[in-house]
């Protein structure tokens, strides 16, 4: 980035990257890697592996280790990966930390536990058991509408108690709050695409985002004008980039399935696979998301 850009732990662009699949159901590593460098050679200085938009939920920690390893070899050492370690069992996210650490990442990405919903001392629990076994930063992942829950601020107060607790990444889209989790001494990071230039706005230091699958380019010279001071610049990069984010965001299932028809779209991934449940899009919601990445300038 530039000199007038804020410290950032993991970088300032980072994608939650695509995990690709063979025709016979198994990890790609070869196309996860081609992925990487797409991202690399497109504006990322950070990759989260093995997040939800990686389809972390249908695969196994062997393949997430194997994925990270991969993902490592691809892009070097100097780009910042965090492996996404966040279940609804704090025996497997211990052991999915321990990995990352082994495998080569340089932090780890731990979401509030889905679907059992613990209450607040449960989550803090969760990330203190967590946050040992990784012995790496961490950032946190504060997304209610998948997980069911929200990390409180007082949550959050006791866990910043903790040095290897550094970052959030938020996609609870409440502005004021995140202020106040900035204050707490966190790094925010936008973790919701369509607000991303409003949390440039309200102290971010850089996204994890979808939409860079096909827009890293766009997000670091938004990010970049911005932090120069160039605030009309950063809207006028982020009204080009609307078509391509409400096509990757709102056409069918987002997340997983658009990022991968959108990678396919531009050369990087030669298929488009999904693992079950979720289901690979089909033409006409091809069609709608081509329609929005030219209209964005994408393509």
């Amino acid at each position: 980035m530039t000199a007038s850009s804020p410290a950032a732990p993991f970088g300032h662009v980072l994608t939650a990257m695509a995990t690709a699949f063979s025709a016979d159901g198994s990890v790609d590593l070869e196309a996860t890697q081609r992925i990487a460098r797409h991202l690399v050679e497109h504006g990322h200085d950070g990759l989260v592996v093995s997040g939800t938009t990686g389809e972390s939920p249908t695969t196994t920690p062997e393949e997430d280790g194997e994925t990270l390893a991969a993902v490592r070899d691809a892009v070097g050492p100097d780009v910042h990966l965090v492996a996404g370690v966040g279940t609804n069992d704090t025996r497997t996210s211990i052991g999915l930390a321990r990995q990352a650490r082994e495998r080569g990442a340089d932090g780890v990405l731990l979401v509030t536990p889905y679907y059992n919903k613990p209450g607040q001392r449960g989550i803090l629990e969760h990330f203190r058991q967590v946050t040992g076994a990784a012995e790496l930063p961490v950032m946190l992942y504060d997304v209610p509408g998948r997980t069911g829950s929200t990390i409180a601020l007082e949550t959050y107060e006791q866990a910043a108690a903790w040095d290897e607790v550094v970052a959030v990444k938020d996609a609870v889209g409440d502005f004021a709050r995140g202020v106040r989790i900035r204050d707490l001494g966190y790094a925010v990071y936008s973790g919701d695409d369509e607000a991303n230039l409003g949390w440039l706005a309200h102290g971010a230091v850089g996204f994890v985002s979808v939409v860079g699958h096909a827009a890293g380019d766009r997000l670091k010279a938004m990010a970049e004008a911005y932090w120069a001071g160039d605030t009309a610049g950063a809207l006028e990069i982020y009204t080009r980039m609307l078509p391509a984010i409400d096509a990757v965001m709102g056409v069918a299932n987002y997340g997983a399935t658009t990022a991968k028809a959108a990678l396919q779209l531009l050369g990087v991934l030669d298929n488009r696979r999904v693992r079950s449940p979720l289901v690979e899009l089909d033409d006409d919601e091809v069609a709608a998301l081509r329609a929005g990445l030219e209209a964005a300038g994408l393509m």
